[in-house]
């Protein structure tokens, strides 16, 4: 005990350390960055190579210029003019395509062209060769998702390449909706927002202009358009030095592997030892009768064949006791589950993780898209002093506010015109939103009260926008009104635009100045909609007379339209599967960037977060030492504000602290760490980005939590499955090695011969396999607790199974081999011959009907569901005629007669026994395995009796 206490603790130091060194890179780096910023930048220099080639400054300094947004480093290149005549590229132009052999001529340029296609013939070869049977199930999937183009200027004109073509010094074009296919630097654009969170983890957007030019591959655009210089592609970019960091360490044993080699050793042990001494002891007999008989000095070809004999059984028995089905059963069912999960929209890349979802304790979730619908909606609304509920997942039809003509006109007004966003039709008619999620809310609110979009900026004509950003929390519009005057509106933060406001709009549609009480309970309603995780958006407007500047927009004397309250809704049927997670004995944890009021809510909202749970911020977490984490972590239900390395440590600590397997899920690529550390890794389909999936064991394709709920519930039916499997297969090997070597200790001969117990272990075990294992989950399965790591394989409801139908057939099958002639009244040169065939045609059925018993390892009903299982009943019948005509028609072969009907019958009958036999043993009590379930509440070690149903 104190060993692996000591075992555990040193592992834990070596993972502590680890991190440390992460955190001391980091320090170092940020360190390095300001001392850059200083002015100290370190010096760079250009291989003789590249200044033969011609080239102004070296992918190094091109990488880290981008890389740590050094400004300064921009400017002393010359800017992005500077940098692209050093990389000799013309911002107008483009890259220029004529290289290889017809710049360098022949043969020198095609060396290194020869060389790449080379290389890369030998790596795809090889990886092909070795994955192809994996590949065919990501074929369709990976058709599209490569074909990714992008639209550049090249030889002075625009044209999309693929792009994995992409070359430094490209002038690459990109709209709203767009990734960023490399790192770069800005050029020109209107309005960039980019959305950096699969990088950096945080939420809110970045503008990039002039004097933010920096621009990072993977990120994805927000709002706006733009075109950039590449500086910076493949391994060097940020992105690939992430992938660097992916690429160290290896894949670990899932649960089920571990158990299973321990089973599979234990029983070639037992095997191994049971030959061992059925050969011995056969052979002792042997050397004895011809002691006995004065003929040990005489030896013939006869004998030798004996011992030959003798030694083909002791073979047999070995082969009979390694369980060769076994690892065909787990193939069979994994397979099995992983189709029966990609039409549950649940996309397995490694089979093994069909089985370790099975025995999650634990899943570290998202929030955004996974357990809400990653699509924003205004949920309610304060307008002409009146709050009231709307149905945000209400898409079509109209919304009737009960509002003047004049209040619902200027509302209208200020949602169309004061946006960056777009309503456009597709090519069947209907309205689509291009813009941010807030945004696309507000807008779709409008159309819903049925608004006209094209119609409202034909209206009027846009002056000056400020855009939203970080510092202004704000956007405001000025336009020219159809009668020559002025109006500008303004919309963001409420506490801030609220300031900004003295009036307020009527149920009239009249403008009332607004009192410091009417102020106070706007602010009162603005913290209610807060208090239920809703983003609350102030909407104010204000009319200009002509004596104001063009193109000035004021900062104050607004009048309030409304104040709405956006959310993102949570998903259907989130809070019934986070029930039946916790029913399953799963705990639930939310691990999110957003504030913890909105986590808090939504958590509670889906049923995570209970009142004895804990709510924790990241930096709180990161600020508490080893032993404060250790008295937490059980508690923590929500984590907020966290960062990717936050997750990152909770996963490392449920598994090494705790023991739990831990299934994770994650859509960025600020994710993959992880979901490589978990046990088992969930990439979003719709929401994930490359690297997340790349790294993940499992695709949710359709971003759904209940997805991942029914991949929990397949996993437990494939472990539940094979345990089926191994009970079946172990009864069959315990009566053949006992029953062989008792014989063969008291009469010196083995009822089973060497191909008969072959036929059993190669033909009826594999049909087995093929039966027990492709059983189809049931709704109890999320009824119990999961197997901790910790717990056996082989379950002690298992062994009294094993043990009571091994004695009942070995009791059969004994009476039958010392006294079956004088019961049954076989007389006659072939009465042995007779008898050892019913032997082994007893023994067959015995097992056939056990392998119905196996369908139910505690439940007394074996046969709920049979008839509806095709592939069970194809079983049996092939089973069955096959044993007929291995008998009836091969007796040479398997050393069988021909048997008369009754015979048959008595067969059939005593097998069919074993099924009624089966009901008493259930009755027997035995003790539920709790191991490594002890912070589960209600799972008690108490005893399990037979379940009716």
């Amino acid at each position: 005990m104190v060993a692996d206490l000591v075992k555990r603790s040193e592992a834990e130091k070596k993972k502590l350390k680890i991190q440390e060194k992460i955190r001391v890179a980091l320090y170092v780096q940020k360190a390095a960055l300001q001392f850059i910023d200083a002015g100290a930048r370190p010096e760079y220099k250009l291989s003789d190579e590249m200044r033969e080639a011609g080239f102004g400054i070296g992918p190094d300094e091109l990488a880290t210029i981008v890389r740590s947004h050094d400004i300064k480093g921009l400017k002393s290149n010359g800017g992005v003019e500077g940098v692209a005549g050093k990389v000799l590229v013309s911002l107008d132009e483009g890259v220029s395509e004529s290289v290889g052999v017809a710049t360098e001529g022949w043969p020198k340029g095609m060396y290194d062209g020869l060389g790449i296609i080379l290389c890369i013939f030998l790596v795809v070869m090889v990886t092909a060769i070795s994955d192809y049977k994996q590949s065919l199930q990501f074929r369709d999937l990976d058709r599209d998702k490569k074909k990714i183009f992008v639209q550049v200027t090249r030889d002075g004109h625009r044209q999309e390449v693929l792009i994995w073509d992409l070359v430094v010094g490209d002038i690459v074009h990109f709209f709203i909706g767009d990734l960023v296919p490399a790192d770069g630097i800005f050029i020109s654009g209107y309005s960039l927002l980019i959305d950096e969170s699969s990088l950096s983890g945080e939420s809110e957007p970045v503008s990039v202009y002039e004097d933010e030019p920096f621009l990072l591959s993977g990120t994805k655009v927000q709002d706006g358009s733009g075109k950039m210089l590449v500086t910076t592609v493949g391994m060097k970019t940020e992105w690939g030095k992430l992938m660097e960091t992916l690429s160290e360490g290896g894949d670990d044993e899932t649960p089920l592997q571990v158990k299973l080699n321990g089973v599979a050793t234990v029983i070639g042990k037992i095997g191994l030892g049971f030959a061992v001494l059925t050969f011995v002891v056969l052979t002792g007999r042997f050397l004895v009768e011809k002691a006995l008989l004065n003929e040990f000095t005489d030896w013939s070809s006869t004998d030798a064949l004996t011992l030959l004999n003798y030694f083909a059984i002791g073979v047999t028995i070995i082969v009979v006791a390694v369980p060769e089905g076994l690892p065909l059963a787990v193939t069979l069912s994994l397979a099995f589950a992983m189709k029966k999960l990609m039409n549950d929209k649940a996309l397995v890349r490694h089979l093994s993780a069909c089985e370790t979802m099975g025995s999650a304790s634990c899943i570290c979730t998202d929030k955004t898209g996974t357990l809400t619908t990653n699509h924003m909606v205004v949920d309610k609304i304060w307008i002409c002093g009146k709050a009231k509920d709307i149905k945000g997942n209400q898409t079509t039809g109209s919304l009737d506010l009960e509002i003047s003509e004049r209040g619902l006109s200027i509302l209208l007004q200020t949602i169309f015109h004061n946006t960056c966003s777009e309503v456009v039709k597709d090519k069947e008619g209907k309205n689509s939103i291009l813009g941010t999620p807030t945004e696309s809310a507000l807008l779709e609110f409008a159309l819903q009260l049925g608004g006209d979009f094209d119609a409202h900026r034909r209206e009027f004509k846009i002056l000056k926008v400020e855009p939203f950003n970080s510092v202004r929390k704000k956007m405001s519009v000025l336009v020219a009104l159809p009668d020559g005057g002025l109006r500008s509106f303004c919309k963001g933060a409420s506490e801030i635009v609220l300031r900004m406001c003295d009036k307020f709009i009527t149920d009239s549609g009249e403008a009332v100045p607004l009192s410091e009480g009417e102020a106070n309970y706007i602010a009162a309603v603005i913290n209610d909609f807060a208090s239920e995780a809703l983003r609350t958006l102030c909407l104010a407007f204000r009319d200009l007379d002509t004596t104001i500047v063009e193109n000035s927009i004021p900062h104050d004397g607004y009048t309030l339209i409304a104040v709405v309250g956006i959310k993102d809704p949570v998903r259907p049927g989130v809070k019934e599967a986070v029930q039946t997670c916790l029913a399953a004995g799963i705990t639930v944890r939310m691990v999110t960037g957003d504030n913890i009021n909105t986590a808090k809510a939504i958590a509670k909202e889906c049923g995570i977060l209970t009142a004895d749970g804990l709510a924790i911020e990241g930096p709180e977490f990161r600020s508490k030492s080893l032993d404060e984490i250790r008295d937490i972590i059980p508690r923590i239900q929500v984590m907020a504000r966290s960062l990717p390395l936050d997750k990152l440590t909770l996963v490392a600590h449920l598994r090494n602290m705790f023991g739990d397997v831990v299934a994770v899920t994650g859509d960025g690529t600020n994710d993959a760490p992880a979901l490589r550390e978990s046990d088992i890794g969930l990439a979003m389909g719709i929401a994930g980005t490359e690297v997340a999936k790349e790294n993940a064991d499992v695709i949710i394709l359709d971003d759904n939590f209940s997805t991942i709920v029914n991949v929990a519930k397949w996993g437990r039916a494939v472990y539940i499955n094979i345990q089926k499997f191994v009970q079946f297969q172990l009864t069959v090997n315990v009566v053949a090695l006992v029953l062989n070597f008792v014989s063969a200790c008291i009469s010196g001969s083995a009822p089973l011969t060497a191909v008969q117990l072959l036929w059993v272990n190669m033909i009826m075990d594999t049909l087995g396999a093929l039966a027990l294992a492709t059983e189809p989950p049931n709704d109890g399965l999320m009824k119990r607790p999961p197997v901790g790591r910790g717990a056996s394989f082989i379950t002690k409801a298992m062994w009294r199974n094993i043990i009571g139908q091994s004695i009942y057939q070995l009791i059969i099958l004994a009476v039958l081999f010392f006294d079956g002639k004088r019961l049954l009244k076989l007389r006659g040169s072939d009465a042995t011959d007779v008898l050892n065939t019913l032997i082994f045609n007893t023994f067959v059925f015995c097992q056939l009907f056990n392998e119905i018993n196996s369908r139910e390892i505690e439940k007394i009903n074996v046969f709920r569901g049979i008839f509806s299982s095709w592939l069970f009943i194809g079983v049996m019948v092939s089973t069955i005629t096959f044993q007929v005509i291995l008998v009836e028609f091969l007796g040479t072969l398997a050393s069988t007669v021909p048997l008369t009907w009754q015979l048959w019958l008595l067969s059939i009958l005593f097998g069919s026994v074993s099924i009624l036999v089966a009901v008493p043993i259930k009755w027997i009590p035995v003790e539920r395995n709790t191991a490594n379930l002890k912070h589960l509440d209600g799972y008690d070690a108490l005893p399990s009796g037979p379940e009716l149903a």
